[in-house]
């Protein structure tokens, strides 16, 4: 280890939670980005940063996690992280470069941890939404579109305050749940738009001090062509330093995301009750027993799982929520906190939607 990655495990062993590996590999197309975009603008030796592409793109695809024990729990602005990510590729590239790499003026040339990292909140978790979440979305919303065609003629009863209504067909009851996911669809894809937008090139407090001044704009190229996504310099990168509004944002929606699950999951439940003292209008699929002394019996394990994993994403918006009303004057200090939340909830809901 390092002298600054051997202080960092001194200092912050309140828990062994690791930072995302997601947002580690983030952080490596960032610095593999930063060193072709600091070598087209003249200021990094051609030589070096091949090399240093090179060992950062091993960081994005994720073949040097373990080198990356910092816990969630360190300092505010992630500087640790940043560090530890500077030196990994440093000592990587100099392995492959046979020469000296310096992890500040060469890794970390025309950035800060506190530019860095927001941006890699907002890569990792768009890459995840894009790549994970919406596909997920969309093949749950599917399977109930599928499964609301097979059952329109088959008549039930509608209940309002859980008393007995006007009746309804399953077809209809199954499409309000595929029109809640599609609307979710809908606000997550809306608000990518804005976690697309990063403060990359602001340096420690917005101004840009020490960046070239088309590091920016050619970092989000670069960051695009990278990652498959579009990427644009915010429009204040003042803003996108102190505050983390469009990663709480993010956080509301994959909540409101949580609370359509939980509603679909507890309708399940409810339906599937029973076989003779409940409900009983459905089936669920017999996974697994139920009970130890009740032969036969079978629970909805599923959605009882899936809302589990809702009550999660419910509280970890909380904290992100708070973690988002730290940012004292040009610097949110609770970044790592809302990475390991941010990308734990899109996970959970992904999977959980799969499971669905």
């Amino acid at each position: 280890y390092t002298l600054s990655l051997q202080r960092a495990l001194e200092n912050f062993d309140m828990s062994p939670l690791a930072v995302p590996a997601e947002f580690i590999q983030a952080l490596g197309l960032i610095k593999a980005s930063a060193a072709g975009v600091n070598a087209s603008l003249g200021l990094l030796d051609a030589h070096l940063a091949e090399h240093i592409v090179s060992a950062a793109e091993e960081v994005a695809d994720g073949r040097l996690d373990g080198h990356f024990p910092v816990s969630v729990f360190q300092t505010g602005s992630g500087t640790s992280s940043n560090m530890n990510a500077n030196e990994v590729i440093a000592y990587r590239a100099a392995q492959l470069a046979a020469t000296p790499v310096h992890p500040n003026d060469h890794v970390n040339l025309g950035q800060s941890s506190n530019d860095v990292v927001p941006t890699a909140i907002l890569v990792s978790s768009s890459m995840a939404c894009s790549n994970r979440l919406l596909p997920s979305l969309n093949h749950l919303k599917q399977g109930l579109n599928a499964r609301a065609a097979e059952l329109a003629s088959i008549v039930k009863t509608g209940r309002t305050h859980l008393m007995d209504a006007m009746p309804v067909t399953f077809g209809q009851e199954l499409s309000g749940w595929a029109a809640q996911i599609s609307s979710a669809e809908a606000r997550i894809a809306d608000t990518l738009r804005r976690v697309r937008c990063l403060p990359i090139g602001g340096t420690a407090v917005g101004t840009g001090v020490n960046a070239h001044p088309q590091f920016a704009t050619k970092m989000c190229a670069e960051l695009s062509r990278r990652a498959g996504q579009e990427y644009v310099s915010a429009s204040n990168l003042f803003e996108g330093i102190s505050t983390q509004d469009a990663a709480v944002e993010l956080s509301g929606q994959l909540r409101v995301l949580a609370v359509a699950l939980m509603k679909i999951a507890n309708d399940l439940r409810w339906m599937n009750s029973g076989p003779l003292a409940g409900l009983g209008e459905i089936k669920l699929p017999e996974l697994q027993p139920g009970s130890s002394i009740m032969p036969g019996k079978v629970n909805p394990v599923i959605p009882e799982a899936l809302t589990m994993a809702c009550a999660q994403v419910m509280g970890n918006d909380a904290t992100i929520a708070v973690a988002g009303q730290s940012g004292n004057f040009q610097l949110n200090v609770m970044l790592p906190v809302i990475a390991h939340n941010l990308l734990e909830s899109i996970n959970l809901l992904a999977r959980g939607c799969r499971s669905l």
